[in-house]
């Protein structure tokens, strides 16, 4: 239990010991800790009403079986999930995630990580995620949309505009949330547009929402920058990944005037050093769905690398957007070594704890991804204001709320870095002023 105060040892100690083997929800909740110490030194009163305690355990946990047939006619089964974590600041939002790899360990580490996140924002949204552990690679539209069909038939019953609010993650990108909006417009006999965010625009979805957690990742990384007096502008910029998060940080980060050269898939990474061709990589990978390697063949400035490190490639800003844990501490050694000045998560939680711990030595300034990509659920949310007024943004309005939202994260989880004694940190930035939005709201509603 390393580096918790004694205070709260015990509480981790209880949520090892009651969530057995979910060793991602361990992670997230001994890095929230960590933080929590300084808050409940200054404020003693946080660990009355077992308040910590609560945060920790999710106020619902939803695990579903999933039937559908093929297009050969077998029958396929697969396992749902929506952990609905807190809703103290309002209605449940968090992403759907099909991807193998889906547990409910993972779903409530990233349930966790998303209430500090949307606190983080501002906004009224509660913290939230869910999935299944589906794999779309080789499937049918037929067969993803008859997946997503069975998908929503269970879980439409948890979710509402003033209930739960669920958008895309890994997997789950506008096609797949049209399936799902189309199911339960069907079920509920509502067009109630407000149910889910990631709609396509001619249809009650919202400006930026695709690029955003992208775009968001890099303002966030802009603001943190500038507290050095430096800017984006003429930094070579690691990036891995290769989906929205990935394509839109490449894509904002190259209009800032900074010189992405890396994109990754599970079976390697390109690097190009006349700087990623963001159309290129859109067409291979959004429009085709190709694997990278496609954008190295038609691309003659870049190569491509067969599994390997994408964080071998120098860099001055690594901004990782692929998925959980994919940076270790021998990656950090080697972009510290390779001269790294800064590092943004786009996904969530994808730094191992010592790699963090590695960059925060060396003086790298580091960004959590519950900081770093709250974008994405800032403009979920904007899409959730403008679904309940009727309303329609355009893109550059949409664009500056999300950068205003940005610069607002980065003030708060910079202000209380300096509040609670740790200047520049942005671990115990965001996680202090998240907790304490959430705490403030659980208070004051009493123990529920």
């Amino acid at each position: 239990m390393n580096g918790i105060d004694e205070k709260l040892q015990p509480i981790l100690a209880e949520v090892i010991r009651r969530n057995a083997g979910e060793t991602e929800f361990h992670q997230a909740v001994h890095e929230v800790l960590e933080s929590l110490g300084r808050v409940v030194a200054k404020h003693p009163h946080y660990l009355e009403h077992a308040l910590i305690e609560r945060i920790c355990e999710p106020e619902r946990q939803i695990i579903f079986r999933i039937p559908w047939v093929d297009d050969r006619g077998q029958v396929q089964i697969n396992r749902g999930f929506r952990v609905q974590f807190n809703s103290a600041l309002g209605p449940y939002k968090g992403g759907l995630r099909f991807h193998s790899s889906v547990n409910l360990s993972i779903m409530k580490f990233l349930g966790f990580e998303q209430i500090f996140k949307n606190a983080l924002t501002g906004q009224g949204i509660g913290g939230a995620k869910g999935g299944s552990d589906f794999d779309a690679h080789g499937r049918s539209n037929g067969e993803i949309m008859r997946f997503c069909q069975s998908f929503m038939t269970e879980l439409y019953r948890h979710l509402g505009e003033h209930t739960d609010v669920p958008a895309g993650d890994i997997g789950v990108g506008g096609r797949e949330i049209g399936y799902l909006f189309g199911q339960y417009r069907k079920i509920t006999n509502r067009h109630e547009s407000g149910v889910l965010t990631g709609k396509g625009v001619g249809w009650a979805g919202a400006e930026v929402r695709t690029e955003a957690t992208g775009y968001g990742a890099v303002f966030f990384a802009e603001e943190m920058l500038g507290t050095r007096g430096d800017s984006i502008a003429g930094k070579r910029i690691a990036v891995s990944g290769s989906g929205n998060v990935a394509i839109y940080a490449i894509e904002k980060a190259t209009q800032l005037g900074g010189i992405p050269i890396t994109a990754s898939d599970s079976t390697g990474y390109v690097v190009d050093d006349a700087g990623i061709d963001v159309e290129l990589l859109k067409q291979v990978k959004e429009t085709e769905r190709l694997r990278i390697s496609e954008y190295a063949a038609r691309r003659p400035s870049a190569r491509f690398v067969e599994g390997g490190r994408v964080w071998d490639v120098p860099a001055d800003l690594a901004i990782p957007s692929a998925t959980q844990n994919e940076l270790t501490l021998a990656d950090a050694q080697t972009l510290i070594g390779n001269g790294v000045i800064a590092v943004a998560e786009g996904a969530n939680m994808p730094c191992l704890p010592d790699a963090v711990a590695a960059f925060q030595s060396a003086g790298v300034l580091f960004a959590p991804g519950k900081a770093a990509n709250a974008g994405g659920v800032a403009t979920s949310a904007l899409e959730m204001s403008q679904n309940a007024s009727r309303q329609r943004w355009s893109f550059d309005d949409s664009e500056a709320k999300l950068r205003d939202i940005m610069r607002n994260v980065h003030t708060a989880a910079f202000e209380a870095s300096e509040r609670y004694g740790a200047p520049g940190d942005y671990v115990v930035g965001a996680n202090s002023a998240g907790f304490e939005r959430v705490a403030h709201a659980m208070l004051a509603q009493g123990v529920i």
